[in-house]
């Protein structure tokens, strides 16, 4: 009974073991990640994603490998500049592993190899720079070194996707200095700023005065020829009321001529009238007054007249 116990405890114990056995050798790949798989030690096979076995005790994972797209930054790193300025830069690099089995046999630590390629690829390109251009040629610098490390890390099996300059830090000094050019350059701009400020209103009043100066010249203008207009209007009124004054003075003198002759009075008479009349014609104005000769043998008669009436 005892050994029967026993025999059977051995049996349960063995396929036990042959199930674990067996479960270890089922191995399944998650998404974006691989296994390199070795034989005898010797590279047997690449597992992607999905459901895999392997042969017991013979077979074995070597290294399991993530696929995706991954971040490394690295400790800022001294370098000189062609001015020789020594500053620190750090970089970020952004690689994916795009062959498992190279990277696995291809460099022993592949990332202490991508951050002393870094470094050395790094000092390369600053040292043919100087100082502001390293400052303002971050895009250029990123672009040399990401196309010299993808190069470099082909046969590892890695891809380098991006390199980003995260911190440049120059010495202290250099910082001072920088800070006060930048000080000296902004008050540059102030000034020229709000001198062409300045400029910019003194021309806006010198428009404003000339457009004034325009203005009341042509109000000016306008005044005149009103005023001229005015004292043309008034001359012709008076010369026109001047000519009708005579007007009336002749009518009257011809009516009452024509009432003396229809009343009968001989030709003496009419003559006076017709001096008097040309008397008030000329109103004490005229220099020169032409006399008809008939009127002029009656002028003896006139005087005579106004001699008796003043008597």
């Amino acid at each position: 009974m005892g050994t029967r116990f026993i025999g059977l405890l051995v049996v349960v114990i063995i396929v036990v073991i042959a199930l674990l056995l067996l479960i270890s050798c089922i191995k399944i790949v998650p998404q974006a990640k691989a296994m390199v798989v070795e034989r005898l030690g010797a590279y047997q096979a690449t597992w992607s994603t999905g459901l895999h076995f392997k042969v017991p005790i013979i077979d074995r994972v070597a290294k399991r490998v993530d696929l995706k797209e991954q971040v490394v930054d690295f400790a800022p790193q001294p370098v000189i500049t062609k001015d020789n300025v020594t500053m620190r830069i750090d970089t970020v690099v952004f690689y994916q592993i795009t062959d498992p089995k190279m990277f696995c046999y291809g460099v022993a630590n592949p990332i202490m190899a991508i951050e002393n390629l870094t470094a050395t690829t790094l000092r390369n390109i600053i040292g043919d720079l100087e100082l502001d251009q390293t400052l303002t040629s971050r895009e250029t610098i990123n672009t040399k070194m990401r196309a010299s490390l993808d190069v470099a890390t082909d046969p590892w099996g890695i891809k380098v996707n991006r390199v980003e300059l995260k911190n440049i830090i120059p010495p202290a000094a250099i910082q001072d200095a920088m800070e006060k050019q930048m000080k000296a350059e902004r008050e540059r701009r102030e000034a020229i700023l709000r001198a062409e400020g300045e400029k910019k209103s003194t021309i806006l009043v010198a428009e404003g005065n000339k457009e004034s100066a325009i203005l009341d010249a042509e109000a000016e203008k306008q005044a005149a020829i009103l005023r001229a207009e005015a004292q043309k209007e008034a001359k012709i009124r008076e010369a026109e009321g001047e000519a009708e004054a005579i007007l009336k003075v002749q009518q009257a003198t011809a009516d009452g001529i024509r009432f003396l002759k229809e009343a009968g009075a001989d030709k003496s008479v009419l003559t006076l009238k017709s001096l008097e009349a040309f008397e008030k014609a000329a109103d004490g104005k005229a220099t020169k007054i032409i006399i008809p000769s008939e009127i002029q043998s009656l002028a003896g008669l006139v005087k005579s007249a106004k001699e008796i009436v003043t008597e």
